[in-house]
């Protein structure tokens, strides 16, 4: 069984690694974790000690084959969480990570399992995360920045790569989520906004800065 910290450590490698599962620095885990370098490598050496990730020194480290395996099942009971508190306490989708954060560390898979099919096994969470399954195998969707697309795209919103609450709030004013249908009808050449036709209906302007926080389909 893993200790609260190993388990966060563990989680945040996952996150750091990306799609492609790259090393991650020391000073990169500190930066996420908001902790200093040195105590980053103690609990790399303990988590090496365990078999959980391959470390060795000033070559960043990445997770072993049991490493990620446990890693994703923090992050499934992270984003199972994320959904029952939205879809069912009904809270917004800009309040649930911290109380996500502290739920992840129950240690129950019989909970979890029950929980998963309580919500009819959800293949994504409310920002667009996949959801991992039992065997931690994650629903991989072809996804794009809104920023990348070319004029006349049209698709749907499906994931967000900023989920701070100051940003889904704005997305809330703009009636924007996972699931809107949208349309770029035209592209500012000054400084790259948008001008988006959202759910078929309602025109509005969004950022560069924005659409690059925004994955589509």
């Amino acid at each position: 069984m893993l200790t609260y910290t190993e388990e966060n450590y563990l989680k945040a490698i996952y996150h750091l690694s990306g799609e492609d599962q790259r090393e991650v620095s020391t000073n990169a885990i500190a930066e996420a974790l908001l902790t200093k370098p040195a105590s980053v490598t103690d609990m790399l050496r303990k988590l090496a000690d365990k078999s959980l990730v391959h470390y060795v020194k000033y070559q960043g480290v990445s997770l072993t084959r049991k490493g990620r395996k446990e890693a994703l099942l923090v992050v499934r009971k992270h984003r199972l969480w994320e959904v029952f508190l939205v879809d069912k306490l009904k809270f917004n989708w800009d309040e649930v990570h911290e109380m996500a954060e502290q739920l992840e560390h129950i240690q129950s898979t019989i909970l979890i399992d029950r929980l998963d099919a309580f919500l009819d096994y959800p293949s994504f969470d409310p920002h667009g995360d996949p959801i991992p399954d039992q065997k931690g195998d994650l629903k991989i969707r072809k996804k794009f920045l809104l920023s990348d697309v070319p004029v006349a795209f049209s698709g749907k919103v499906i994931a967000l790569a900023d989920t701070s609450p100051v940003f889904l709030q704005y997305l809330d004013r703009l009636a924007i989520c996972p699931g809107c249908a949208i349309q770029v009808t035209d592209k500012i050449e000054f400084d790259g906004s948008l001008e988006l036709l959202l759910n078929a209906k309602k025109k509005i302007v969004i950022s560069n800065e924005v659409a690059k926080n925004l994955y589509v389909h």
